[in-house]
């Protein structure tokens, strides 16, 4: 029997050629060949191989990915991603065709509307009681960032799915909890604000910068919607509600996806309304208050003041209080400007690797919210903190 032994087999084998450039194996070598090469053999030239197309061309060197398509007769054009997998006893190609990708958003398509058909609840409609010594309560859960993955052995601090739902559930609740002892007539809820930690199944954010990620994409989103459903239900046991939703820059597409998937769910319900539009700046009315929110990754600050007064004439004629909530640095920031007060809001969510790496760490994590009186503005400031558990290293 004579095989076809490349470099790559040759040098994991032991072998060294002889002065034919040909190798010699006894029987022991001859069986581990086999199991390396899954029973690739050939016999009187007649090449026959089992198992992963090898990416080691007949010259003993490594074919790219055009060459490898060529090699197998595969169809280059159609390929949406490949990896070339060398830790294996035969280096080869995974390949990932657009076919494949298809089935995949298509099962996941599937599963989302089966999951709205099977409940899709109707609502009665609630009867607040009117009353003038009442106030909004803006409640901000900023930047959550679902499908995020921090270690604490890294970054001093874990993060993960269980984590960041853990956190914006038992924030909305003791902010609740907090505002108790006031008359509260309405709720408005931001929504967006990277929601989302990734924007596709290349694990990246939709610029494509890459991620470390807890979970797959569809589970993800999966999670973050029910996340917003138990929210809002809980929101709407004590005011009625509107959501807002501004678009942000790890979750641009997926974000505002969500953000329609959340205002058909709740399309039964009249005592909550939507803004899910893809706008990069919303304004909210609240009597004598005009609240805008935006992520904060687009316009620069000392921008926004102006651009509120003129894509919100109405509502800016109108007002006395104005308010401008951002997102997007996790950290807190405010600054009065003439007529308006910008600030940023802290996030719950951990700190990844990255972060960690360049500094950007140890702000305090909360869920916060404020409240509004109709005729004085913004009279309290309320934040819900997270202790982290930070790992210590002795020496």
């Amino acid at each position: 029997m004579r095989y076809r032994i490349n470099r790559n087999i040759a040098l994991q084998l032991g072998l060294t050629p002889n002065k034919s450039n040909r190798y010699r194996i006894d029987q022991e070598t001859e069986k581990r060949y086999l199991e390396l090469t899954q029973d690739s053999t050939t016999n009187s030239n007649n090449y026959k191989s089992k198992g992963h197309f090898t990416a080691i061309a007949d010259d003993g060197s490594l074919m790219d990915i055009e060459a490898y398509c060529e090699h197998y007769a595969l169809d280059y054009t159609k390929i949406r991603s490949w990896k070339l997998i060398t830790h294996t006893a035969i280096p080869f190609y995974n390949v990932v065709f657009y076919e494949n990708f298809k089935e995949e958003k298509d099962s996941f398509r599937e599963d989302l509307i089966k999951d709205l058909q099977q409940y899709s609840p109707k609502f009665p409609k609630l009867e607040r009681i009117e009353n003038n010594d009442s106030y909004l309560l803006v409640i901000d859960p900023a930047d959550i960032h679902i499908g995020k993955l921090a270690s604490a052995f890294e970054t001093g601090e874990s993060y993960n799915n269980q984590i960041a739902v853990q956190r914006v559930l038992s924030g909305v609740r003791g902010i609740l909890e907090k505002v108790s002892s006031f008359k509260i007539d309405k709720i408005l809820f931001i929504g967006g604000n990277d929601i989302l930690h990734i924007d596709n199944p290349k694990r990246t954010t939709t610029s494509g910068t890459p991620q470390d990620t807890d979970g797959m994409w569809h589970s993800n989103f999966l999670i973050a919607k029910q996340l917003y459903v138990d929210t809002l239900e809980m929101l709407l046991s004590v005011a009625d509600v509107h959501f807002t939703f501004n678009p942000s820059n790890h979750d641009y597409m997926n974000g505002f996806f969500l953000a329609q998937v959340i205002e058909a769910y709740f399309k039964n319900c009249e005592n909550i309304t939507f803004d899910c539009s893809i706008a990069h700046r919303k304004g909210f009315r609240y009597h004598n208050n005009l609240i805008g929110t935006t992520h904060g990754d687009g316009a620069k600050q000392d921008l926004l003041p102006l651009l509120m007064a003129q894509e919100f004439p109405i509502e800016w004629s109108q007002t006395k209080h104005r308010y401008i909530y951002t997102h997007h640095v996790h950290h807190k920031t405010s600054k009065d400007y003439i007529g308006i007060t910008v600030e940023s809001l802290r996030s719950p969510s951990g700190t990844d690797s990255w972060h960690s790496r360049n500094g950007y760490q140890h702000a305090p994590k909360a869920v916060e919210a404020f409240l509004h009186c109709k005729t004085h503005g913004q009279i309290a400031r309320i934040s819900h903190l997270f202790i982290a558990i930070i790992s210590i290293m002795l020496w």
